[in-house]
């Protein structure tokens, strides 16, 4: 890998972004019957809020991919990084729900950070070491998701909004870190154009879609984006309901999982995708991931689930070769674009999961059978399974 600054900017941009996301988790439903007066309203409000971002996201990740390719890498991230830590200040400040909503809808509609973090890091790596740098990215997202919750759980207690002020302090602290040590990957190339074509979702993933090898890897993904998001919006709420779970059981079962998961992207990804080639350990990481949802649609004992988390485990190395495969068949002007489309079938994934994932746990809830809902996980990793193995590398 080449300019390793750069590199060490990106991991903890990384880990400061769910960082933050995190501390707000444990508190975000106490600021929101604080605004609302009712944890009924708390609740419809914050599922709007939440949809704000993902739509707005959706909406404006090629545009900022498109920029990023057009004016440089630098300036996109460090602005994006910007929007996030006035969001969390108007978190920790808002007093009324719609001053809460304009502020996240802002935060996701500069939500860019994927987008470009994948783009800087294609610029500063060789095709052969990408998946590692990905695993890496990876290995601190999940150490953020471990700190996040404890940091904001403990904050909380003292105030409701010192969270707030203690992510943002974290997120423009960055922005000053980045101002000093980042370098730019890619000089911009005015030649991109910004043309309502691929500057806008529709336009930018249909043009991705297109191309047989970049399109197929895409939907891929995406699908198995559902796999993944389905097994996060409801693993919690099975648990709780097949083993009784509270909530400090269900708190330390994550965390280890999470700092598995983080060793192994951070240590073993690398070599196995350098071992395997970027089809093979996709396919190979996807099967396993499915066979650990068809195990938790018929686990019934608690130690069943400690096992299949660790087949979850292994099978993160999907993830970071199939990003890794993306990069290399996109060519080097157009990393940012190609990114922008992949962040934006992320947020249709982020705004469809949870209402559906959580209507189909409640069906299977319902008939006594609360583990079925990851049947539907494990068909969606199947099939992009199946559409990697039978794309060419």
């Amino acid at each position: 890998m080449r300019r390793a600054p750069a590199l060490s900017f990106l991991l903890v941009t990384v880990f400061i972004d769910m960082l933050g996301l995190g501390i707000i988790v444990p508190i975000a439903p106490a600021l929101m019957t604080e605004l609302t007066g009712s944890p009924a309203d708390a609740a419809t409000w914050a599922g709007l809020i939440g949809s704000s971002y993902g739509l707005l996201q959706f909406l404006t990740a090629p545009l900022l991919g498109r920029l990023a390719d057009r004016y440089g890498r630098r300036p996109v991230l460090l602005a994006t990084l910007t929007c996030l830590g006035v969001d969390y200040l108007g978190h920790a400040v808002s007093d009324t729900v719609w001053l809460l909503l304009a502020c996240h809808a802002l935060a996701g509609a500069f939500a860019g950070t994927p987008t470009v973090i994948n783009a800087y890091l294609a610029d500063v790596t060789e095709p052969e070491d990408r998946a590692r740098g990905y695993g890496q990215i990876g290995a601190v997202f999940s150490l953020g998701f471990v700190a996040g919750p404890t940091i904001g759980g403990l904050l909380g207690a003292v105030d409701v909004r010192l969270p707030f002020y203690v992510a943002a302090a974290l997120a423009l602290a960055n922005v000053a870190y980045g101002c000093l040590v980042l370098p730019e990957s890619r000089p911009g190339d005015r030649t991109t154009k910004l043309s309502l074509r691929l500057a806008n979702p529709v336009g930018a993933l249909a043009a991705v879609l297109r191309r047989p090898v970049l399109g197929r890897l895409t939907l891929a993904r995406f699908v198995a984006d559902l796999a993944r998001m389905t097994g996060q919006a409801t693993w919690t709420f099975f648990v709780a309901a097949q083993f009784a779970w509270g909530t400090a059981q269900i708190g330390i079962t994550m965390a280890a999982s999470a700092l598995a998961a983080a060793i192994f992207q951070a240590r073993a990804t690398g070599p196995v995708v350098r071992a395997l080639g970027h089809r093979r350990a996709a396919v190979v990481g996807g099967s396993v991931a499915a066979a650990g949802s068809v195990g938790l649609a018929f686990a019934y004992e608690p130690w069943h689930v400690f096992a299949l988390q660790g087949l979850g485990v292994l099978g993160s190395v999907a993830g970071a070769a199939t990003m890794a495969w993306i990069s290399r068949t996109a060519g080097a002007a157009e990393q940012g674009t190609v990114q922008g489309a992949q962040t934006a079938t992320i947020a249709i994934a982020e705004m469809a999961v949870p209402v559906t994932a959580g209507a189909l746990f409640a069906w299977s809830l319902s008939i006594g059978r609360p583990g079925l809902v990851f049947l539907a996980a494990a068909c969606c990793m199947t099939a992009a399974t199946i559409m990697l193995a039978r794309t060419r590398d």
